[in-house]
């Protein structure tokens, strides 16, 4: 049997492959990082850069917030169906700095969540299409050594 095709549900969000990363923006001029990546104009105000380049952004980070969300959010994200509730938090990244909110892994809710808690970027299947083809997204996993007693 044949694994299904695997695409990324954004693509140039993340990498596809181990480790799993994100990838966000960085300003040439001023060294500012976003997320998720864009070109265009630095977001810094005191930066008048034009130049954003692509790059890999720290794979762990630290819970800075979190919440869980009980309602099936509107298209074109497709939810589970059944939809289950899912817990979301806002990491800030280890390097630099950078607080990015992201759906955390599946089977891990608010209540296994603490704030400093450190996780890392991982993948999971977000839906299979009508092909067979599994759309992955970037989620985010307590290390093992920070899970909740």
């Amino acid at each position: 049997m044949t694994s299904p095709e695997r695409v990324p549900a954004i693509d140039g969000w993340f990498t596809t492959s181990e480790p799993y990363t994100l990838i966000g923006a960085r300003c040439t001029a001023c060294g500012t990082y976003v997320f998720p990546p864009r070109s265009g104009a630095c977001p810094n105000p005191d930066c008048d850069s034009m130049e954003l380049e692509p790059t890999p952004l720290s794979r762990r980070g630290r819970v800075w917030s979190y919440t869980e969300n009980h309602y099936a959010p509107p298209p074109p994200y497709v939810a589970a169906d059944p939809f289950e509730p899912y817990a979301l938090a806002a990491v800030q990244l280890e390097a630099e700095g950078l607080v990015i909110l992201g759906q955390v892994a599946r089977g891990v809710m608010a209540a296994d969540l603490a704030i400093g808690m450190e996780v890392e970027v991982d993948l999971q299947v977000l839906h299979r299409d009508a092909e067979g083809v599994d759309h992955w997204i970037w989620t985010w996993a307590p290390v093992a050594s920070e899970t909740k007693a």
